[in-house]
């Protein structure tokens, strides 16, 4: 793995895009054990791989996980948490873990909604700090 504060680029653009992911069980249940939390890491890296994009860190709890992902700009956020979550619930309930089966039924593994912040670079405040110094012409 590169390291993660390594400037990529695409024919016409440079970028570094972060974004940290947090997905929640369907109804908050408690059903990831640690083989399930590995199978999600390989599964989400697997996706990411699919979008050019790399998961640069993940973990998780019983009930919910997080994901730390480098992006291009030609991804949409939303189209690749509905893949993330799309094909993880797919392979997950596919596995038949008994913690899930028990405790979830239906074809959801997750709950509709999600968490989505971007990270990374200069803080706000030094950024806007930047432009507001940018020599106007005259």
């Amino acid at each position: 793995m590169r390291n993660n504060n390594e400037i990529r680029h695409g024919r016409h653009c440079f970028f570094l895009m972060h974004v940290h992911l947090v997905f929640v069980t369907k109804y908050r249940r408690g059903v990831f054990t640690k083989e399930v939390i590995d199978d999600l890491r390989e599964v989400f890296k697997s996706v990411c791989t699919d979008f050019e994009a790399e998961l640069v860190e993940f973990d998780g709890e019983d009930d919910h996980v997080h994901l730390l992902v480098n992006y291009p700009p030609k991804v949409s956020v939303s189209i690749l948490v509905n893949s993330l979550k799309g094909v993880s619930s797919r392979m997950i309930r596919k596995k038949n873990y008994p913690s899930v089966q028990r405790k979830l039924w239906g074809g959801a593994l997750w709950s509709p909604s999600y968490f989505a912040g971007s990270c990374g670079g200069a803080p706000i405040a030094v950024i806007r700090q930047y432009i507001e110094q940018q020599q106007t012409p005259h």
